[in-house]
């Protein structure tokens, strides 16, 4: 496949392939690791870090083990010259290289010891752990002044899974401060049970207390964040195509289980549907607002009762309630109209989820990835969606699309490059406008990331650049490397 451009003023690639991390380091951590705004700062330098994800990376010569990269942030953004590269062959990372692991399925971050410094989070649901096969892993990395160095695993809570098999813990990850105590809470899902950790954390991985939520099923995907203003986030477990609800019911998190009785049980919300998520305040009235993604539709599910035609998106409003079991979504869809694009099957618009304030007018707006997208006669080579924020909630005005077609961004779109398999929203350069960052975990042997500057007015393509595996110093062998298959947010397994 055509190498995308890795060249730009701003932002620098470079075609090193050592595996030999390279680092920046601080004098001392920057304050508010576990704020928004730095949540993704590794080595304390008051730059967010961007990692990513690559599942199907070769170590040494086990293939599909599965590696992440960070990229570490600077006044010039990201470049492939200043990263480090985290495997389970990584000294102090806990762990074998095994094949199909898939090591940097899901990554995110959050300070969990409360040291300052954000710690690196991430899931390896191919893991295979004693006789149970897909099992399932999370692994996190500390943060530090030079970098990311050393680790634990996150272990399952006591029972979790009993008689279950290919659980895949560790397929969903989400943080945030539950209490308010500044220690985020961290929790994981899975084909089997969720599972939730209070912090903080100590260097060997246990959490303050930890529970299974059996209550909800299955719960492939979770999301984190504040609904109700109070300043402490809400949790909600996000089940995934069930048996009876193809669309994933949606479920609010009360607390922990009571053994004796229903006191705590989640609250499911009839109307909203959901495989993924994201919460931010699109509306700018202060209160944060869930915003889901069903991207399987009935061509993909193979049967009836899916998403819309080539998937959609739902939004449910915070309010100082909350979000309450009475709220009906506003669902966007590619027939929509002013969504760019036109619904076709296996379309997986909303497939992966971004949020943030692209051009600093308060409103948050929200980043939608249809990797399944077909460009002319190229099938699966991907687009991205950008709906902007309002007064009034999501908006199609000033609606985007764009793919690797797009005028300005780099590299040509193919078949099954997956264009928008993961996107992420997030200021690398710490000028006050977010970057837009595309996986492209399709293009060529290994993957790319598309990365365009921010500007007042949102993504900049002129100037834009793809990253890829290779530069970073991932290797390949007998699967594509699937860089970029991962970025910090939330994941869906199709």
């Amino acid at each position: 496949m055509r190498r995308a451009v890795t060249a730009a003023a701003v932002l620098t690639a470079s075609v090193a392939v050592s595996l030999t991390p390279v680092t920046s380091s601080a004098a001392a951590p920057y304050k508010g690791a576990n704020t928004a705004a730095v949540q993704d700062d590794f080595n304390g330098d008051g730059y967010r870090d961007l990692a990513v994800g690559a599942p199907y990376a070769t170590n040494g010569s086990v293939k599909a083990a599965g590696s992440v990269v960070v990229l570490y942030g600077s006044a010039s953004s990201v470049s492939a010259m200043r990263r480090t590269v985290v495997t389970q062959a990584t000294t102090g990372i806990p762990g074998d290289p095994e094949e199909l692991d898939r090591f940097g399925t899901a990554v995110t971050s959050a300070d969990l010891d409360r040291d300052g410094y954000a710690d690196l989070i991430v899931g390896t649901p191919g893991e295979d752990v004693g006789t149970k096969q897909l099992r399932g892993s999370v692994t996190v990395a500390w943060g530090g002044p030079d970098g990311l160095k050393g680790g634990a695993n996150i272990a399952p809570p006591a029972g979790y899974g009993d008689g279950m098999t290919l659980c895949g813990f560790g397929m969903s990850l989400a943080t945030g401060d539950m209490n308010g105590d500044g220690a985020p809470e961290l929790s994981i899902g899975s084909r089997c049970e969720g599972a939730s950790y209070t912090g903080p954390f100590t260097r060997t991985g246990r959490a303050a207390s930890a529970y299974r939520e059996w209550r909800t099923g299955e719960t492939r995907g979770v999301v984190m964040g504040d609904v109700d203003g109070d300043g402490k986030a809400e949790r909600f477990w996000l089940a995934g195509p069930t048996s009876g609800d193809l669309r994933g019911p949606v479920h609010l998190d009360n607390g922990a289980p009571n053994e004796d009785s229903l006191a705590n049980w989640p609250t499911k919300l009839p109307y909203a549907d959901g495989h993924t998520g994201v919460i931010g305040d699109v509306n700018g009235d202060g209160y944060g607002d869930l915003v889901t993604g069903i991207a399987a539709d009935d061509s993909l599910a193979g049967e009836t009762g899916a998403a819309h035609r080539g998937g959609e998106i739902q939004v449910l409003f915070g309010s100082a309630q909350g979000i309450t079991a009475d709220q009906k979504p506003k669902v966007y869809q590619q027939d929509t109209a002013g969504v760019p694009g036109t619904a076709e099957n296996g379309d997986r618009f909303g497939q992966s989820l971004s949020i943030g304030d692209v051009n600093g007018d308060k409103y948050a707006d929200v980043l939608v990835g249809s990797p399944g997208e077909g460009i002319g006669t190229q099938d699966s080579a991907g687009a991205v969606v950008l709906l902007r924020g309002s007064a009034s909630g999501l908006t199609t005005a000033r609606a985007a699309g764009y793919s690797q077609n797009t005028a300005d961004v780099s590299g040509t779109a193919e078949t099954e490059d997956e264009f928008g398999t993961a996107v992420h929203i997030a200021d690398l350069n710490k000028d006050g406008r977010p970057e837009t960052v595309v996986g492209i975990p399709g293009e060529n042997s290994d993957g790319c990331v598309w990365i365009a500057r921010g500007s007042t007015s949102g993504p900049v393509l002129s100037g834009s650049v793809s990253i890829c595996g290779k530069s970073t110093g991932i290797t390949v062998r007998g699967f594509k490397g699937h860089f970029g298959a991962a970025l910090t947010g939330p994941h869906v397994e199709m």
